[in-house]
């Protein structure tokens, strides 16, 4: 598919149909272009996400693994093993995913509104909903080699179980919809750019404190306020699977959760791009 400013096609500029002249010489209307169905503009608009994300974003990806990694050699001086161990490198792992999906996202959709981006998409035969599920799929689907490095080096610093860490393959995409849902919404909605920045760093740091940090250490509030953040779901899902007979009822179960947020999030994220680029 071939995504072409309306610019380029003749009468876009003025939204009336383009005249063509017949053999006879009387001026007929042309149609104008169909707008591009959802699955083909999402996936031109992923690769086109994916692609800038690899360039632009590679040494982020680099600074939340390694600190990722750093927490989780901390907490080796403290947590011994058990549930605080299984609590700490899950946490870690899905740290890396929520530092781009939600961080990197709610600056990139800030910086996009605040230097007038969202005009160039507007000017694309593009749905609202392509443009925000493209680029929240690209930014969590970058986090796959930093997450997958942080859940096995924890595994080994800690003792725990390899054979699950497949569960990933369901934890990354399903907590990376909930938090880049999020970060897109929090990027466009906020009133300025370093607004969406201070927000992003907000969530990044909720799920710093709240995900890694094993929740029976934490107080009674702490604890709710950590069952409203979208990743806790996901780190229980991943934590759980460490365990010698997991609960796999409990983890469905918490991936749904994590699934019904997503839908929920992003859905919310594309009214405020509708909101957004209207204004």
């Amino acid at each position: 598919m071939s995504v072409v400013p309306m610019e380029a096609t003749p009468g876009a500029a003025t939204g009336l149909p383009a005249e063509h002249p017949r053999p006879d010489g009387v001026q007929v209307a042309a149609p104008l272009a169909p707008r591009a169905r959802l699955l083909p503009a999402l996936a031109a608009v992923y690769r086109a996400q994916l692609s800038r994300a690899r360039v632009a974003r590679m040494p982020l990806l680099f600074v939340a693994t390694f600190q990722s990694v750093g927490i989780m050699i901390l907490m080796r001086g403290v947590v011994d093993g058990g549930s605080e161990a299984r609590a700490v490198v899950a946490g870690s792992s899905v740290l890396v995913v929520a530092f781009v999906a939600l961080n990197l996202l709610a600056q990139y959709f800030g910086q996009l509104r605040a230097g007038g981006g969202l005009d160039h998409y507007a000017t694309l035969p593009v749905s609202p909903s392509s443009v925000v599920l493209g680029a929240a799929g690209a930014y969590a689907s970058f986090t796959v080699p930093g997450t997958v490095v942080t859940a096995a080096f924890g595994s080994v610093l800690f003792g725990l179980p390899l054979a699950n860490l497949w569960i990933l393959a369901a934890v990354i995409p399903l907590a990376g919809a909930a938090l880049a849902g999020l970060g897109a919404a929090l990027g466009l909605l906020a009133p300025r750019q370093e607004l969406a920045t201070l927000f992003g760093q907000l969530g990044m740091s909720a799920a710093l404190l709240l995900g890694v940090l094993p929740a029976e250490r934490m107080p009674e509030p702490i604890a709710w306020a950590r069952d409203l953040l979208p990743s806790t779901y996901g780190v229980e899902a991943f934590a759980r699977t460490f365990e010698k007979s997991p609960d796999w009822l409990a983890v469905a179960l918490d991936l749904g959760v994590c699934a019904a947020v997503g839908v929920a999030s992003l859905a919310v994220a594309t009214w405020a791009y509708r909101r957004a680029a209207v204004r």
